[in-house]
Parts: C-alpha cells; structure tokens; sequence
C-alpha cells in the first residue's frame, strides 16, 4: 500500500489493519523522497498511523512500479535536495497564504476559525 499522509511523507508497506476511523497499521514500511527522476527509501518498520494524518490511500500494482524510470538512490544523498524542496514549498503556501489572509479574508491554517 502507499500511504500519503498531511505532512507529505510517503510511506509504502503492508497494510495489516485498519479501523472505523482509518487508522492503519503498516507492516515492512519504508518512507519514500523523491527528487527529479530519482528516489531513496527509509526503513521505518512497524507503523501505526492516526486516521486524520491520511491524506492518500491507495494499492500498488508492483508489475507497473517496475516499469517506472527511476532511479534508487540512498538517502542521505537525496535528503538534502528533498529537504530544500520541502522548505520552498513550506514557504510558498505561507506566502499564499499570507495573500489570502490579507486581500480575500480567509483564515490561517491553524488559525482562529480553521477547520484542523
């Protein structure tokens, strides 16, 4: 299963349970980044995640990830590139945000009024 969860982390692994609220226990789980055509993988074991952290579920066809042209590489050399990937979005949607805040009225995430 890939698992998709708020923050952006991508998890792959065996889905074991799961309940009324969508919480789920993964099996063999692995955090997957991705930069360009290139991906590294993580060993995080056993993991249980919360429902409201679910943002994606879905099953993988392992014939069909074959097919995809990436490349593996370890992880520590594709961190730093995700991490400045992560930071540039992180600052994109607070600058969105701040825009909306401020000239259509919306709230903030987080903020008085927000639905999380």
């Amino acid at each position: 299963m890939l698992v998709i969860l708020r923050d952006g982390r991508k998890l792959h692994g065996v889905l074991r349970s799961y309940d009324q609220f969508a919480n789920l226990v993964l099996e063999d789980t692995v955090e997957r980044i991705y930069h360009g055509n290139a991906f590294a993988e993580s060993w995080r074991g056993l993991y249980l995640i919360r429902g409201e952290n679910v943002v994606l579920l879905g099953e993988i066809d392992l014939d069909q990830e074959d097919d995809i042209p990436l490349q593996q590489v370890d992880w520590h050399v594709l961190e730093p590139y995700h991490k400045r990937d992560a930071e540039a979005k992180k600052q994109r949607e607070e600058t969105k945000s701040q825009i909306l805040y401020e000239k259509k009225g919306f709230c903030k995430e987080g903020g008085e009024g927000d639905g999380y």
